[in-house]
């Protein structure tokens, strides 16, 4: 039974912003408007409702109805392979841009979070993989689970071309078993550090590694291929069990371990309510996770109904990624924008490279999001936006990120109505506490000179340290 003693009934506007906050990026008022009054329960399951429902609004790149291209070493020359790394280059930029800017017009911001999660959480990097193609398969396999059977997702990653490829476990054989993947799988995809409640030890590892053998890609389409002549058929002793396991039996055996679940929704748990772990209530809602044979929606549901989630003291405790910023800030504002480029180029240059994770590990998150200079870059982002569409600028109209520029477009006194203010005029006292409810998670901490007006207000704003939290 969930505890919901201090669940909101009926949602205040705070309440709202806060949900939305959360579980999808920076909201507009009229998000906000569709939640105020309802019980927390009843936006919960409206929120995961619709993820679950959710569909790219966008085409996808040409490049992923196209025929694989050939292997490298069917290349006969430096230049076709120098030529066919910078289109794979270019296809992924290509996704990137696509991806962002199904984040930035989604109505439905909870599925990207989640995908977002999955690709940091399963972390590959097209830097490695290289091919384009490759990284699209996987993120259709995160867009099929993303709200659905942790267990299926799992299973799915293990015979993933580009993880496979990632972790070096496309040539793993019986002579030769490559541990990488069979340590991440435990390590970093199911059951945590072994030295934090793992439960694990290196002949596991070892076991592992033998079980995954054979599991490789096909050289001309870049498919799944188990390659059985390299495969140990011979029985191995994983976490106890002894056995012929083969890959799939010892993600089974993971998946039975408790640790299997208290793990995951430590995770969500720190990107969705708190830094600090309640070890009781996630052992509570881990439970219910393996037992309802692993469904992430009914994980979430639990997670965005404790009472932590709702508790004052976790409200900005949590840091804005890149994508959380630009993303967010973008859709708040409902900047209009000519192109995604430079919003790409922007995430990337504040630390969050998509389909590029520094390492498999992903991003860490939290504190390691910003150090002074971050903190400078980020504030200019803001700053950079609001002068490109500020009249007093000169109506500049174009936001340059290295070589790529958008048009952008803001209807400032659209923004401001709402809440009692005008582009052209100087907000009063109840203006100005309402725009810090709507964009600060936390108190200001920096004043605003007094008669700041119009877009200079808002942009001012966003340079508190505060619009930094969430």
């Amino acid at each position: 039974m969930l505890n919901t003693a201090q669940l909101p009934i009926q949602m205040t506007p705070q309440q709202a912003r806060h949900l939305l906050v959360r579980t999808g990026f920076a909201p507009t008022q009229a998000e906000v408007d569709k939640l105020v009054g309802k019980s927390a329960q009843a936006a919960v399951a409206s929120i995961i409702t619709s993820a679950l429902a959710s569909k790219p609004k966008y085409p996808p790149p040409a490049f992923v109805s196209q025929p694989p291209p050939l292997p490298a070493n069917q290349l006969k020359t430096v230049e076709e392979r120098q030529e066919q790394r910078r289109a794979q280059i270019a296809e992924g930029v290509a996704l990137k841009a696509w991806w962002l800017r199904e984040m930035l017009e989604t109505p439905n911001p909870m599925a990207e979070r989640m995908v977002l999660f999955w690709h940091n959480h399963f972390a590959t990097s097209q830097q490695k993989v290289v091919r384009s193609q490759a990284m699209w398969q996987q993120q259709q396999l995160f867009r099929t689970h993303v709200l659905g059977s942790f267990a299926t997702l799992l299973h799915g990653v293990a015979r993933d071309p580009a993880m496979l490829v990632y972790l070096d476990a496309a040539n793993s054989r019986r002579e030769a078993p490559n541990e990488n993947f069979a340590r991440e799988v435990m390590e970093l995809f199911t059951l945590g550090e072994a030295t934090q409640g793992g439960g694990y030890n290196e002949q596991d590892i070892k076991e592992v590694a033998r079980a995954f053998t054979g599991w490789s890609v096909d050289r001309d389409d870049f498919s799944f291929k188990f390659r059985a002549p390299v495969h140990d058929i011979f029985s191995k002793t994983v976490l106890g069990k002894v056995g012929l396991f083969n890959g799939d039996d010892v993600l089974n055996i993971m998946l039975a371990q408790p640790a299997c679940g208290e793990f995951i929704i430590g995770k969500l748990w720190k990107e969705f309510v708190s830094p600090t772990l309640d070890k009781a209530e996630i052992k509570r809602i881990a439970k219910r996770f393996a037992q309802s044979g692993y469904a992430i929606d009914t994980a979430l549901a639990d997670l965005f109904t404790t009472d932590a989630f709702w508790a004052d003291s976790n409200r900005g405790s949590l840091i804005k990624s890149p994508v959380d910023l630009v993303v967010g800030t973008l859709r708040q504002f409902a900047f209009g924008y000519s192109d995604v480029l430079p919003f790409v180029l922007k995430t990337a240059q504040l630390g969050q490279n998509l389909l590029m994770p520094p390492n498999v590990k992903g991003w860490p998150g939290y504190t390691d999001w910003i150090n002074t200079t971050k903190l400078l870059e980020r504030k200019n982002f803001t700053q950079q936006l609001f002068r490109a569409i500020d009249p007093a600028m000169g109506r500049m109209t174009l936001l340059k990120v290295g070589n790529a520029e958008a048009a952008l477009a803001l209807d400032a006194d659209a923004f401001l109505k709402p809440y009692g203010g005008r582009a052209d005029g100087v907000p009063n006292d109840a203006v100005k506490m309402a725009l810090a409810d709507v964009l600060l998670a936390s108190s200001a901490t920096q004043n605003i000179a007094d008669g700041t007006v119009g877009v200079v207000y808002l942009r001012t704003l966003t340079l508190d340290p505060a619009y930094q939290l969430k």
